[in-house]
């Protein structure tokens, strides 16, 4: 059984700090929801405001309809799955997954069966009578998910849970939480400031920046298309240009540049479009730059190589544009071709107007 979960004009204030401002959230029953953002923007604290340990100051906070304000956290439909973790170490594996139960007085027949179960769930079966200390750490992170579920949630809380794993266990561990959730069905609520971890495996992001929800959409959405320019420069990797509008025909504009004119499409249905004489950043993504050479790109610069970096799959090139060197990335699959391009050569890059967008100047993420 899942629940939907609601955030009503929620702030959250420490003293004279705002942490949280102005929060709406609606997420669905079932489905996999990140609020993506930088360390201290605020995430964590949303997280415990619909956990229980955190009251809002102002707002609601509401899970399958129902006011959860004056519930605490052990009567909500949630559990909680900390940075951390928390496995109890002499506590055996199926005892650390079943301890909520046994909280409860279930009998140990009913515990160790219902461990079972979910130990075949995690890709753990038999594994019940270890020692935490004789896991992997891919193994204590499904084991913690086990224990959440035990306690049969209607939503559950995940806390940056894969930050202290290495880059391919936690690459591995995506697929695998991804997978859990789709098999039992209920919310999942997972907060982090790993693009990577949120454009794989949710339904929805929100991204957050300074206590304030700047976009929510599904992950591609956010990727390819983003409404603010803080999104633009936190989710993966951009050029920026900076300039002013010249001109705008529908949903394209024409911003000029100190490394020139570009062609850009805008925001669709924005409620605050671009027009002609405002300031505007303009982003590419390095793999939308391409080569000019002779075929017809909307977009066309003269660069100098600086430097080129071999990654196995992809080559990685940084170049200067225009006359003030402005450090641009470009990025392609290695196909096994020559590089036929070196250091302080002179080439032309181009792009094509819909892979570049143009949105009004305001805050960026850190780079």
């Amino acid at each position: 059984m899942s629940a939907d979960v609601r955030l009503e004009n929620v702030w959250i204030r420490f003293g004279d700090f705002v942490a949280a401002r102005e929060v709406n959230l609606h997420i669905q029953g079932g489905e996999f929801f990140t609020i993506l953002g930088p360390s201290g923007c605020g995430k964590t604290t949303l997280l415990r405001a619909v956990s229980g340990f955190l009251d809002p100051s102002e707002g609601r906070v509401l899970i399958g309809g129902q006011d959860m304000a004056g519930i605490g956290p052990n009567l909500r439909p949630t559990a909680l799955i900390f940075q951390n973790l928390a496995l109890f170490p002499l506590m055996k594996i199926w005892e650390n997954i079943t301890f909520s139960l046994e909280v409860k007085g279930v009998g140990k027949r009913d515990r160790r069966k219902r461990a079972d179960e979910l130990l075949e769930l995690i890709a753990l079966t038999g594994q019940g009578e270890k020692m935490v200390n004789e896991l992997s750490g891919g193994q204590k992170q499904r084991v913690a998910i086990a224990r959440a579920l035990a306690a049969q949630p209607e939503v559950l809380l995940l806390d940056e849970p894969l930050s202290a794993l290495d880059l391919k266990l936690r690459q591995h561990m995506r697929t695998e939480l991804r997978s859990i959730q789709q098999r039992v069905g209920i919310t999942f609520i997972y907060i982090t400031h790993d693009q990577g971890e949120a454009l794989t495996m949710s339904d929805n992001v929100a991204v957050m920046r300074e206590g304030i929800i700047e976009q929510v959409t599904d992950s591609t959405s956010i990727y390819d298309h983003p409404d603010t320019a803080f999104v633009a420069s936190f989710v993966g990797e951009n050029n920026r240009f900076g300039g002013k509008v010249v001109s705008t025909d529908n949903n394209f504009a024409m911003v000029e540049t100190p490394e020139g004119t570009i062609d850009a499409r805008c925001r669709p249905n924005s409620d605050a479009p671009l027009k002609a004489g405002d300031d505007a950043f303009v982003f590419v993504r390095p793999e939308s730059l391409r080569y000019v050479n002779g075929s017809s790109l909307d977009n066309v610069m003269k660069a100098s190589v600086y430097h080129k970096e071999f990654e196995g799959q992809f080559w990685q090139v940084f170049l200067d544009v225009g006359p003030q060197k402005k450090r641009v990335k470009m990025s392609f699959v290695n196909d096994g071709s020559d590089q036929e391009h070196h250091r302080n050569e002179d080439v032309h890059i181009g792009f094509s107007t819909n892979s570049a967008i143009a949105l009004p100047q305001g805050a960026l993420a850190a780079e």
